[in-house]
C-alpha cells in the first residue's frame, strides 16, 4: 500500500461496556461481531482498537485462511482469494443459469458492489455496502441521498429502498462481503505486522454539515462520520474531493477494503481506502 503511514502504538483507554446516553446519543442495531456497536463506534475504541471478527466467517472458511498462510505472493493470494470466492458462492457458473433473475443474482459478485461505490457511495452498491456494516457491525448509516433519522427509519427511505434493490441482485452479498472484510484483514495484518493504525485522508465539500461531537482545536475536532466512508493515502489526492482536508488516524482494524488489496479494482488509481465509521478525531490539513 505505497502511500499508506502506519502510527505507532499508544496507551489503551477504557471502552464503555454501555450504550450512551443524552442527547448526542444515537441508536444501534444488532450486530454478528465479538463487540458492541457503540464501542465499536466510539471514540475510545478508534484510540485503543480492538480486532474485529465476524461471527463465524474463520470457523467456516478455514481452507481459506490456510492456503493463504502458504502462499508468498500478494499477488498470487489475491488470484487465491478470487477463486475461492467463485467457487464458494457460484460465481463463475452465471453462464449456466436459465433463469435471467438467477444469472443476474450471481454475475453480480462483491466485485460490482466495490465498482458501484467507487463511482458512487449514494448508489444501490452503496446502500448494500452500508447495509452490511449495520448488519455485522450494528452501527447504522447517518447518511444515504438524504439525511436519515439518528433514532430510527422506515421502509420507504432512499436507503431501505436501495438496500433492498441491491440485496435483491446477487447471491448471498452479505456473507460474500463477511469474507472480503476478514480477506482484507487478513491482508492488513500481513502488510503492517503490529501496527495499530493507519494515517489517511478525507476530503470532504460539506465540512460544515457533519456532526462535530466536541472541539479540541480550531482544526481539530471530534467528528461523527457515516457508518462507511472513504478515505486516501494521498493527501494531495484528498484535496480533488473538497475543499476541506481532514487527517485522520484510522484503526486497522476498520478498513473493510482498499484499493490495492484486489488487482484490476477500481479503487485502486485513488488509493482509496473505505473505512467502518464512528467517532473520529480530525485535523484539517492546510493546503
Amino acid at each position: 500500500m505505497a502511500g499508506a503511514k502506519p502510527v505507532g502504538n499508544r496507551s489503551p483507554t477504557p471502552l464503555q461496556s454501555n450504550p450512551p446516553q443524552g442527547s448526542k446519543a444515537m441508536s444501534y442495531s444488532l450486530n454478528r461481531c465479538n463487540l458492541p456497536p457503540w464501542i465499536v463506534a466510539s471514540r475510545e475504541f478508534n484510540e485503543a482498537p480492538e480486532p474485529i471478527s465476524i461471527q463465524g466467517v474463520h470457523a467456516s472458511n478455514q481452507f481459506l485462511f490456510r492456503g493463504l498462510d502458504e502462499i508468498a505472493s500478494q499477488a498470487q493470494r489475491a488470484e487465491f482469494f478470487n477463486d475461492y470466492m467463485s467457487v464458494k458462492f457460484h460465481l463463475h457458473q452465471w453462464e449456466e443459469q436459465r433463469s435471467t433473475q438467477a444469472r443476474r443474482a450471481i454475475k453480480n459478485s462483491y466485485r460490482r458492489f466495490i465498482r458501484g461505490w467507487g463511482a458512487d457511495s449514494n448508489s444501490v452498491e452503496g446502500a448494500v455496502l452500508k447495509g452490511w456494516v449495520e448488519s455485522r457491525i450494528g452501527i447504522p448509516p447517518i447518511y444515504h441521498r438524504e439525511r436519515l433519522p439518528t433514532v430510527r427509519y422506515d421502509d420507504y427511505t432512499p436507503y431501505a429502498l436501495d438496500r433492498m434493490k441491491g440485496s435483491a441482485r446477487t447471491n448471498d452479498i452479505n456473507g460474500q462481503l463477511d469474507l472480503l472484510y476478514a480477506y482484507t484483514q487478513y491482508e492488513l495484518g500481513r502488510t503492517w505486522g503490529n501496527h495499530r493504525w493507519l494515517r489517511l485522508f478525507r476530503g470532504t465539500y460539506d465540512a460544515d454539515e457533519h456532526d462535530v461531537v466536541e472541539r479540541v482545536s480550531r482544526r481539530e475536532y471530534f467528528v461523527r462520520l457515516n457508518n462507511l466512508c472513504s478515505f486516501t493515502t494521498d493527501k494531495e489526492r484528498a484535496w480533488e474531493f473538497g475543499n476541506t482536508v481532514w487527517s485522520v488516524s484510522v484503526p486497522l482494524c476498520k478498513v473493510f477494503f482498499y484499493g490495492d488489496l484486489l488487482p484490476q479494482s477500481i479503487l485502486k488509481g485513488e488509493n482509496e481506502h473505505l473505512v467502518i465509521g464512528g467517532e473520529f478525531r480530525v485535523k484539517e490539513v492546510l493546503y
